[in-house]
């Protein structure tokens, strides 16, 4: 038998890769499980649950967040970019600088982490157009690659940001 919450739910309105959505949901519920759940969005991936990882990396008004730890309410009024968002075209193409590096250099062993890499070396390019290797692993630090693939994902880094230049 379920219990009533207490919580009461209100219609919330996000900007998710440039489009309006509306969620009549927990406004507790994590980002990540709206984005795949109910957006359809399944770019992002779960990994820790406790924003240590970053597989679950998101934008946020251009700045990673971890979505897994990010309620829903969190992202009213914010810019939410997701893997998918991405992409010039806006449709996670492989536009991007950075998913051109990513294909060009085979960057990706299993391939889980890398929605996340991306989205944070994005991040980091806003921030540092030209990154130093320093720059680079100060940056992605909050990343983890299982597979170990680190070296290949700083010749990518460092790839995107000539293209961008």
């Amino acid at each position: 038998m379920l219990k009533n919450s207490s919580r009461k739910l209100t219609m919330i309105t996000l900007k998710i890769n440039g489009s309006q959505r509306q969620f009549d949901g927990d406004p507790d519920m994590p980002l990540l499980w709206y984005l795949r759940d109910v957006a359809g969005l399944t770019g992002s991936k779960f990994g820790c649950g406790i924003g240590q990882c970053g597989a679950c990396t998101v934008h946020q008004d251009g700045v990673a967040i971890r979505s897994c730890v990010t309620p829903v309410r969190g992202a009213v009024g914010k810019e939410i970019t997701t893997i998918e968002g991405l992409g010039s075209s806006g449709s996670g193409s492989g536009g991007h600088p950075l998913q051109k590096a990513w294909a060009a250099l085979n960057v990706p062993q299993c391939g889980y982490c890398q929605v996340g890499q991306i989205m944070q070396a994005a991040s980091l390019l806003k921030t540092k157009p030209k990154p130093t290797d320093k720059d680079i692993d100060e940056g992605m630090s909050g990343n983890i690659c299982r597979c170990g693939t680190y070296q290949r994902i700083r010749a990518a880094i460092h790839m995107a940001a000539k293209e961008k230049a």
